[in-house]
């Protein structure tokens, strides 16, 4: 199979559209139903089911899809770090941020470039309502999250970093000349959610206190613009990484220590499939710092 067809094939099991395929590629439709056409005849089967107006996958279609995506990806990375090389450009490791605190990366990415000269660090943010999505697309190479990750088809490796969890509420709320709250005072507050994985928001945000009693859920928020400005109207309160408070200082916010939460870990994690050379030297050098207590 030409490596086109491969592309042909991924971006209309994607798409499930060949006239959008066919003007992503910059090719015709008949040309997307021919290399198609051409493959089913090769492999023997059907691999997309085509009415007047749907286009999907067979199940054999989506046991290839699965087959040579990763493949597909590898032959790009390999063929992008040739043309580097070619041109005598370094390596790029590209790294996603869940948090705003790289600052506190910053040693073990010294290290990282010490032991990698021809490896460039290059940070993206990624938004925590849709945190995988990144890997997943090929956007970036390995993530920073915090803990746990339950995603059967990512790698998670080691724990990077610890910090607290606070309790993000209005300046003028009553919480807010507190030294520190509990979990059970959670019950008594109407409590900002997000569009996280299901886990993640368990780990911040039990649904009951201590004593059993149910903590409210409030109004939703996606990304953290939205969390400051709801829970500065006083509309909610939001348990946050302790990494706010420095990131995210604003007048109209307090941040009041949860002393009963656990502390939050953030690891590397990276799709297995993608898996290179320069995430393996990342993961090792993270191994032989230890996490770094923020």
């Amino acid at each position: 199979m030409e490596i086109r067809d491969i592309e042909i094939f991924l971006t209309l099991a994607r798409e499930l559209h060949f006239g959008r395929t066919a003007e992503l590629l910059h090719v015709t439709p008949a040309r997307v139903s021919q290399a198609i056409k051409k493959q089913e005849r090769r492999i023997g089967g059907a691999l997309f089911i085509r009415t007047s107006h749907h286009v999907r996958l067979t199940a054999l279609g989506r046991q290839l899809h699965d087959d040579l995506l990763p493949v597909h990806r590898g032959l790009r990375r390999s063929l992008e770090r040739a043309a580097r090389t070619a041109k005598g450009e370094s390596e790029v490791l590209r790294l996603g941020m869940v948090a705003s605190n790289s600052e506190y990366l910053r040693p073990l990415l010294t290290a990282f470039t010490s032991h990698r000269p021809d490896c460039t660090v290059q940070i993206r943010a990624v938004g925590y309502n849709d945190p995988f999505s990144a890997l997943r697309g090929d956007a970036i190479d390995v993530l920073v999250a915090w803990l746990p990750i339950r995603e059967p088809d990512l790698t998670v490796g080691p724990v990077v970093c610890t910090e607290p969890i606070v309790l993000c509420v209005a300046a003028t709320h009553p919480l807010a000349t507190r030294r520190s709250v509990s979990y059970e005072d959670l019950a008594d507050e109407d409590v900002l959610t997000g569009a996280t994985p299901d886990y993640w928001r368990a780990s911040l945000i039990p649904t009951h206190t201590p004593s059993g009693r149910p903590i409210p859920r409030g109004p939703s928020a996606v990304d953290g613009t939205q969390v400051l400005v709801i829970v500065g109207s006083g509309e909610a309160v939001c348990p946050v990484h302790a990494h706010a408070l420095r990131y995210y200082d604003r007048p109209d916010i307090a941040y009041v220590p949860v002393r009963d939460a656990p502390l939050s870990h953030w690891a590397l994690c990276w799709r297995t499939s993608g898996e290179t050379a320069a995430i393996r030297a990342l993961a090792d050098i993270a191994r032989e710092h230890g996490p770094r207590a923020l």
